[in-house]
């Protein structure tokens, strides 16, 4: 009986001491979303990929007119053309459609990889001055707390403005 009565009373020392040091957790939260667009290099960044998305997107659109004049000019001179000369010329157009359909497709995949390339130093530079942010703070976790990012209630410390401050905006 006796051993029984150690043996609870040690079990309820080690519960309640785990009790304590989870109680003593610190948990804190930031907006991420919100971070990196106040960045300045994110600003930068958004100018660039909208710079090269208008050039690739004028490109494509003179594209377009080039071959709607192409398939004009056709349509009015099909009836003076040799059903040959008819032939080539709609080959002609379907390698227009087609080059124009890979152009697309090639702009898109560049212009993902241009903002992929561009984004992940901001995150990462973000991701760094928040881990430096907790740590000094003293925080053992921090929750994004960006809309859907998973975060039911944040009412513990939002280190935004200090991470702003630590980034120097």
């Amino acid at each position: 009986m006796k051993q029984l009565k150690t043996l609870l009373l040690a079990a309820l020392l080690v519960v309640g001491t785990t009790s304590l040091a989870s109680a003593q957790s610190k948990v804190a939260h930031i907006n991420t979303t919100e971070l990196v667009q106040a960045m300045p290099e994110m600003k930068a960044a958004q100018a660039e990929i909208e710079k090269l998305s208008k050039t690739y997107d004028a490109q494509y659109k003179d594209a377009v007119t080039e071959l709607q004049n192409k398939i004009t000019q056709y349509r009015a001179e099909v009836d003076s053309k040799t059903e040959e000369e008819n032939i080539n010329r709609t080959k002609e157009v379907q390698q227009m459609e087609q080059g124009i359909r890979e152009f697309q497709a090639g702009a898109q995949e560049d212009l993902a990889k241009k903002e992929a390339a561009l984004l992940k130093p901001i995150f990462e530079k973000a991701k760094a001055a928040i881990t430096k942010v907790a740590a000094a703070q003293g925080f053992q976790y921090v929750l994004d707390s960006t809309q859907g990012g998973g975060v039911i209630v944040a009412t513990g410390k939002d280190l935004l403005a200090d991470v702003k401050k630590e980034l120097g905006f």
